[in-house]
């Protein structure tokens, strides 16, 4: 992959008017466009001559998937402290459903006690797919991605060790907390991950560090199902997840892409 130069970030929100809009941003501000997703992913970037303070619009989920690919165990200690395996040939998968995604300052929702006890961050890398493919080489894999942005795998870790697969104790609302941007031009190999806990940190470790590597799981996972533009890959968590209760505040940092900060009710 031919990594640019510059990088770009790129932001949907919301406005006053209740509209809503891409933008580039720029220190404080965002570059306003009438560019949809699609052509935004074609570099067709239509700027309708407004710009917008960042603090006073409402940041959105940076896209709306078609479908969130989780590949899970990829770190080897995250693999060994949840009761996974660790170094494995190919990917744990499962899939999130959309109506788990929420975003940036979004509150992550715990669900009643009689349904789970033991809810958990996962702060993660996510690609964002950039256009359509199947059977990808993996020497071409990172050419479909469009760009990344930071993922918290929130999970239900006690519904995941009794269930014989992980949709329920993944597939909560509220349980995918995504952005709050997506930066162009960063290299998803070499990234670090820190995710703290009410100022603490509890995670910390790099995408140089997964076992399995981001090219291989772009091209593995196009074997099974087609990407589409806008699909969000949550590339796996490293060691240190931990319970969350009702009050607390989760920041999962992602150098070069920003942080993203969620709040426990």
């Amino acid at each position: 992959m031919q990594v640019l130069q510059k990088t770009q970030t790129i932001v949907r929100y919301q406005r006053h008017n209740k509209k809503v809009y891409y933008g580039i941003v720029e220190d404080d501000e965002i570059v306003q466009l009438s560019s949809n997703f699609n052509e935004i992913v074609n570099d067709e970037l239509k700027y309708d001559g407004s710009r917008v303070k960042y603090n006073d619009v409402k940041i959105l989920e940076p896209v709306i998937p078609s479908k969130i690919v989780n590949f899970g165990w990829t770190y080897a200690e995250h693999a060994k402290e949840t009761g996974g395996k660790a170094n494995l040939k190919e990917p744990f998968l499962f899939l999130k459903p959309t109506s788990s995604v929420i975003p940036d300052q979004g509150e992550i929702i715990l669900p009643s006690s009689d349904l789970t006890k033991q809810v958990e961050m996962e702060g993660e890398v996510a690609l964002i797919i950039g256009k359509r493919g199947k059977n990808i080489k993996e020497e071409e894999a990172l050419e479909y991605v469009f760009g990344c942005t930071i993922f918290n795998d929130v999970t239900a870790r006690d519904l995941t060790k009794a269930d014989p697969q992980f949709t329920r104790g993944k597939g909560f609302d509220t349980f995918g907390p995504l952005g709050p941007c997506i930066v162009k031009g960063v290299d998803p190999t070499n990234l670090k991950i820190v995710t703290t806990l009410n100022g603490k940190v509890v995670q910390e470790g790099n995408t140089n560090q997964m076992s399995l590597s981001i090219p291989f799981l772009i091209s593995w996972i196009s074997k099974v199902m087609t990407l589409e533009p806008g699909d969000v890959l949550a590339t796996g968590s490293p060691s240190g997840s931990c319970p969350m209760k009702s009050g607390d505040a989760v920041v999962v940092e992602v150098e070069q892409i920003g942080k993203l900060y969620n709040y426990v009710k």
